[in-house]
């Protein structure tokens, strides 16, 4: 058996960046870029009013000064001329600031009279209400670096950049196949002694949360006529997961039905809980990991290593989301393999805290999915107290 860390650093090391394409900017949110984004434009394009009220110049708004009102200025329509001494023009949030002026009055801090006439109230200072131009950037700026997951705040700052259509990383094609005779899915009906297959689910789920496109191969079963299929069905997939089979059993066939094809095996087991029995290989151009078929370990085991290989393949930083916790409970000690102790987080006196669950059988999804984190035990970690210190890693972002 190897360590986490050595698997984790082999799947990630078989894995480089996925070619490039164009996407339109409204369809960029969650795409990660695959070259630096730079402003084409200044934003603000030219000196913008802040508010509603009148475009002067900060020499002639003393409280009392009386002005000529010679124009308007609406967002969209500059005035287009220069404001000169003792004039003002009307202006609107959002309006261009006339040439020559270099303050905006509050209309609540001017009195007009006469038609044409206003009377300042109040002392604005020199720039008060206007937006600069090139206030929020430059053009040629660089906005975000290569690598970078766009956000949907993001989509807003592109396109006020003036980008049309940015140029992301490919989303890797991830396959996913279930395999088993005792396997059926939600709503169909089933053998005696068969199960619903339900982790594939969350796979496909986690995927297309990573960035990746999910591929749904359906169930295939304990037969090796039916492995047969799959190098065709994932020739075009950048990863295949499978799930069930990775064990040494009778009718755990992937590496044995798979070999013929095309398989190479690059490692088999890790000293981990759960998840021992994953597989990492190559079936002919698509790299494979065989996952354990009791659904919490398939999904750990998810979390752990597919998850950073697809994060190689958008060409993204990946750090797992690990921290320092209290423990609420004690712990014994250890074994000869990592173990992840589905746990509960909280918060108490400012410090994060936390409480593993008392079952922890690979195959209890309810106690999964009420877990917000990982309790990290390592080979052979002495047994921990209440109050002691431990690295938990966090699930969905909690």
């Amino acid at each position: 058996m190897i360590s986490v860390d050595e698997a984790v650093a082999r799947i990630t090391r078989s894995f480089s960046p996925l070619a490039a394409e164009m996407v339109g900017v409204a369809e960029a949110a969650g795409r990660v870029l695959a070259e630096d984004v730079v402003a084409q434009v200044d934003q603000p394009p030219a000196p913008m009013s802040a508010m509603d009220g009148y475009a002067v110049r900060a020499a002639d708004a003393a409280v009392g000064a009386e002005l000529t009102v010679i124009g308007d200025a609406p967002a969209g329509r500059p005035f287009g001329k220069s404001v000169n001494r003792g004039q003002a023009v009307r202006i609107f949030t959002g309006g261009v600031v006339p040439n020559g002026a270099d303050v905006v009055v509050m209309q609540e801090d001017i009195a007009a009279f006469g038609g044409d006439k206003i009377r300042i109230k109040e002392t604005p200072q020199i720039g008060e209400n206007v937006r600069p131009r090139g206030l929020d950037f430059r053009a040629s700026e660089v906005l975000f670096k290569r690598g970078h997951r766009i956000s949907a705040r993001d989509v807003a700052l592109l396109a006020s950049a003036d980008m049309a259509r940015v140029t992301v990383t490919r989303k890797p094609v991830v396959a996913i196949v279930a395999t088993g005779d005792e396997l059926s899915r939600p709503g169909e009906s089933r053998e005696p002694g068969g199960i619903i297959a339900s982790s594939n689910y969350a796979i496909e789920a986690m995927v297309q949360s990573w960035g990746g496109v999910a591929v749904d191969l359906g169930i295939v079963r304990d037969r090796a006529e039916e492995f047969a299929r799959l190098p065709e069905a994932t020739k075009n997939a950048d990863l295949l997961i499978t799930q069930g089979g990775a064990s040494v059993g009778d009718h755990d066939l992937v590496q044995s039905a798979l070999k013929p094809h095309g398989f190479v095996l690059d490692f088999w087991k890790i000293a981990m809980r759960p998840g021992k029995p994953l597989i990492f290989g190559r079936l002919n151009n698509t790299p494979l990991l065989g996952f354990p078929g009791n659904p919490v370990s398939a999904m750990v085991c998810a979390i752990l290593f597919a998850q950073p290989a697809i994060a190689v393949m958008l060409g993204t930083e990946y750090q797992p989301p690990i921290r320092r916790a209290r423990l609420a409970a004690p712990l014994k000690a250890n074994g000869k393999r990592q173990d992840y102790l589905r746990a509960r987080l909280s918060t108490v006196e400012g410090a994060l805290t936390a409480e593993p669950f008392s079952q922890q059988d690979s195959s209890m999804q309810k106690v999964f999915a009420a877990a917000d984190g990982l309790i990290i035990r390592p080979v052979h970690a002495p047994a921990a107290n209440t109050g002691d210190t431990v690295d938990v890693f966090l699930l969905d972002g909690a």
